[in-house]
């Protein structure tokens, strides 16, 4: 793991200088060494940090908040609810789609990639940034909340008029960390098939575009 910093954009790596240093992080860092020594771990080392390195600190306008890294082979590549070209599109990423192509019109795509997402300012944020395979939850409470927290915390202090899409419970529980006074949140349920439709109509991208601009901000073009 100690090559992971190379991977991460300068914005972010002088931002998050302290947590990189703090005793928590070297702890997670062995953590995963040991992990690695034994396990199949997704997403690979090099992608751990992509969201970070796709979305510069100075670019950020939405943040969408995810849970675990996908614990399948190959679907993982760092960014929340992503999979790379050529891997079937997970429940969840398929009703995200459908919400998109109710809400603006935009065909569902061939593919999951939102690499172009986080090329606009999409922070596509998993709580926990690695997972054992076919094993999920499995890194949860081993020092990536306390990362991501900080990262939340950062977003939240030192811009404004950030756009957090929090779906499900667990997301939501993360508003705390978010001053409302400053940017937006838009609750719903989570796109997962087992919320049984609730994240349907909720309309965030739109809202979220609406949002952006009347903060005369660059809306996100959603298509793929």
């Amino acid at each position: 793991m100690s090559e992971i910093n190379p991977q991460i954009h300068e914005s972010w790596k002088t931002l998050l200088i302290n947590e990189f240093n703090s005793a928590y992080f070297v702890r997670l860092k062995q953590f995963l060494h040991e992990e690695k020594s034994k396990y199949v771990i997704y997403p690979p080392g090099k992608y751990i940090f992509a969201a970070f390195d796709r979305t510069p600190f100075d670019e950020v306008k939405v943040v969408i908040l995810g849970q675990d890294p996908y614990h399948g082979d190959r679907q993982a590549h760092g960014l929340s609810f992503s999979v790379q070209k050529g891997i079937k599109p997970p429940p969840s990423l398929v009703n995200i789609f459908k919400e998109i192509k109710d809400d603006l019109g935009i065909p569902i795509p061939n593919h999951g990639n939102l690499e172009k997402w986080a090329n606009q300012g999409v922070l596509l944020l998993n709580a926990t940034l690695t997972v054992r395979a076919n094993q999920a939850g499995s890194h949860q409470q081993k020092g990536w909340e306390q990362f991501t927290d900080a990262v939340i915390k950062k977003i939240s202090k030192e811009k404004e008029g950030v756009v957090f899409l929090l779906w499900g419970r667990y997301a939501q529980n993360k508003e705390s960390l978010i001053d409302e006074e400053k940017h937006i949140l838009l609750k719903a349920a989570h796109p997962s098939p087992l919320a049984r439709g609730g994240f349907f109509g909720c309309k965030h991208f739109s809202k979220t575009n609406e949002y952006l601009k009347q903060m005369n901000k660059t809306a996100i073009d959603w298509s793929l």
